[in-house]
């Protein structure tokens, strides 16, 4: 039977897992490559022989998406599997202009086709964007568990940004096997405070052995999304949490749209900050294409460790990357810190910034003078640094989930502003939890 020929575009996370569940032992498709974007340095790859199977002994190229219509002229290619999240309903639709007129079909996978079932409870958290407060909300989540007796796993969405034959399977259950595991600082702010909390975390690459895996040790397993992807797994409880600081993004992207239309509770984040009409704005949109979702009120209220070390002093504020850039956020945590704390001026880092930092505010136009903690890897952690300290400041204002001082060099004082998941009124994630899973 002659085989359909496809290309998978991707970011290095969902078209993998694409790959695995659906194509990898599917002898009526062969994929002829994948196409990268979004993060820098994932091209240029070949997704390897040890994870691609017996059909790909030599693997699968991975291209620049920017070469896809040569490349499905060069592969005669029937089909382009769009597989990567956070974009806008415009953007994938250019895209699949672009594949048409090269003369595909586009293809979009659902859930039938790609969530694993777990042998355990699964209780997902994913957003309508990233930077929505993804994190603090499964913090929340499994400290809520744990304090019923249950033993929680995380697993994390992917982001596989190295060596994949190294990250097939991977869990983390003490700092230093971020090290061992050569984590990039993407990796890092999300797994860090799960394992600083004693939870421990898997993620990688084949998201099946993953979940066998995590299953050995777990009652409940929660999925901490990725981006405002849709879970691998088939929830039992899907959490979905919006952001009024960008109304009317609950249903313009993708597939975060497709994640309210299918909550069980919607979580409204940051209330305490966002403009009221906004946060309304967002409500009536939620109830609007999803009557039957729970909705939670919630604030992530901000914690500075010293908030005098900020007053009067001219300051670098550095806030979480993938918010700022492909998230479109102009600002985070860190900007709402310095401002409340009475910093002097915050200081411009883009005169200052170097290589491929450059590039990303090149490239993401709506930043304005704060620096997006970027470190997809050795090279542009070391530019991160030197940035940080080319910029003529008093004192560093870290917004990351973690620790930034433990992956750079600092040479002058950090200010650190952490935040949590608390909830507004009633209804609250603890009465939904308590619900299903009342105590061991």
């Amino acid at each position: 039977m002659r085989k359909t020929r496809v290309i998978i575009m991707g970011a290095a996370g969902r078209d993998f897992h694409n790959f695995n569940v659906f194509f990898r032992d599917n002898d009526a498709y062969e994929v002829v490559a994948f196409t990268a974007t979004q993060i820098p340095g994932i091209e240029e790859r070949t997704y390897p022989p040890e994870l691609a199977g017996p059909n790909y002994p030599e693997g699968i190229p991975i291209y620049s998406e920017e070469r896809l219509p040569e490349l499905i002229r060069e592969y005669g290619v029937e089909q382009v599997v769009f597989a990567y999240s956070d974009v806008s309903h415009e953007y994938v639709m250019h895209r699949a202009s672009i594949a048409l007129a090269a003369g595909a079909d586009f293809r979009l996978m659902g859930p039938s086709t790609t969530m694993l079932k777990a042998r355990v409870p699964v209780i997902s958290v994913c957003a309508v964007r990233t930077g929505s407060g993804k994190s603090q909300t499964s913090r929340r989540v499994t400290k809520i568990l744990r304090s019923r007796g249950y033993r929680v796993v995380v697993v994390r969405h992917p982001m596989p940004y190295g060596d994949l034959r190294k990250q097939v399977c991977q869990r983390f259950s003490t700092l230093e096997d971020l090290d061992r595991y050569e984590c990039t600082i993407e990796e890092r702010e999300d797994y860090e405070p799960h394992i600083m909390n004693g939870v421990v975390v898997f993620a990688g690459v084949d998201y099946e052995k993953i979940l066998r895996e995590a299953e050995k040790e777990a009652d409940i397993i929660v999925w901490d999304g990725g981006n405002n992807d849709l879970p691998f797994y088939r929830p039992d409880l899907h959490i979905v949490v919006v952001d009024p600081h960008r109304p009317g993004h609950e249903l313009r992207y993708h597939p975060g749209e497709a994640n309210l239309r299918m909550a069980d509770v919607v979580v409204v984040n940051k209330v305490g900050t966002a403009d009221p009409e906004n946060i309304s704005l967002v409500e009536e949109n939620v109830r609007r294409v999803n009557p039957r979702a729970t909705v939670i009120r919630a604030r992530s209220p901000i914690m500075v460790d010293d908030p005098e070390a900020i007053r009067g002093k001219r300051v670098l504020v550095i806030e979480d990357g993938p918010t700022l850039t492909h998230g479109e956020m102009p600002y985070g945590a860190g900007t709402i810190a310095a401002k409340r704390f009475g910093a002097a001026e915050m200081v411009d880092p883009r005169p200052y910034a170097v290589g491929s930092i450059v590039k990303a505010y090149e490239k993401y136009r709506h930043l304005g003078p704060i620096l997006p903690a970027l470190g997809y890897g050795e090279r542009q952690i070391k530019e991160l640094e030197e940035t940080i300290n080319v910029t003529p400041c008093d004192v560093v204002v870290v917004a990351t989930p973690i620790d930034l001082r433990r992956v750079v060099t600092m040479n002058k004082p950090a200010v650190r502003v952490r935040y949590e998941l608390e909830e507004v009124g009633a209804p609250n994630l603890e009465e939904v939890l308590t619900r299903l899973f009342p105590g061991k």
